[in-house]
């Protein structure tokens, strides 16, 4: 049965059915009987390689984190091959994108783990896993707008104020909140974002990414 399917596959495809449970009704909704019928698999398949409930939800969430870090990446570096829009337009597209299709159900997903990842370190990290590489990531938005030779305190600073916008801001969408509709409109908003934070950590001497 399980032992024919390529392993890593597998796992993807079960995680992949479990993030459309968890959207839809919560993570009491992700079972490994349910698991199983969402991925039209054999009963008993995501128990074989999720032990437990925990490592099945634990999987989901590096699942969801990894397909958003691979979404955010192509979107903001793209630019960097000579291909695609800018930086802010690269991820004022894609977060515009996180509030409609799959992309919505991956949001509804995340969103209903954040809270009891909170009580759950191996949840908790499996989302801050990649942290550093998604602050990175708007740090290359922020210096695409920034003139060269700004301070990287400031730099820092101005990146985890975009950060948290754009987190909150995912949140919102996850909700139905269509107050920005258009790329467009949020690639103005990152830009002034950028251009209006001030370095408020210098005296402290702490980059933003260290809080």
């Amino acid at each position: 049965m399980a032992g024919k399917q390529n392993p890593e596959l597998r796992r993807r495809e079960l995680c992949d059915a479990a993030i459309v449970l968890l959207a839809r009704e919560g993570i009491k909704g992700v079972t490994h009987l349910r698991v199983d019928r969402k991925a039209g698999v054999p009963d008993g398949t995501a128990s074989f390689y999720f032990r437990t409930s925990s490592a099945l939800v634990r999987a989901v969430a590096n699942r969801i984190a990894d397909l958003d870090l691979a979404d955010l990446t192509a979107a903001i570096r793209a630019t960097k091959c000579g291909a695609g829009p800018s930086p802010a337009a690269g991820l004022a597209r894609l977060v515009i994108q996180s509030g409609t299709g799959a992309r919505l159900v991956r949001s509804k997903a995340r969103y209903e783990l954040v809270m009891p990842a909170s009580r759950d370190a191996g949840l908790a990290a499996a989302f801050s896993h990649n942290q550093q590489q998604f602050f990175e990531l708007h740090r290359d938005v922020v210096l695409s707008l920034c003139p060269a030779g700004t301070d990287p305190v400031l730099i820092d600073e101005k990146s985890y104020a975009l950060l948290t916008f754009i987190s909150g801001l995912m949140l919102a969408l996850a909700r139905g909140d269509r107050t920005i509709t258009s790329a467009g409109q949020l690639e103005t908003i990152i830009t002034s974002i950028v251009a209006s934070v001030p370095a408020v950590s210098h005296r402290e001497g702490v980059s933003a990414v260290d809080r």
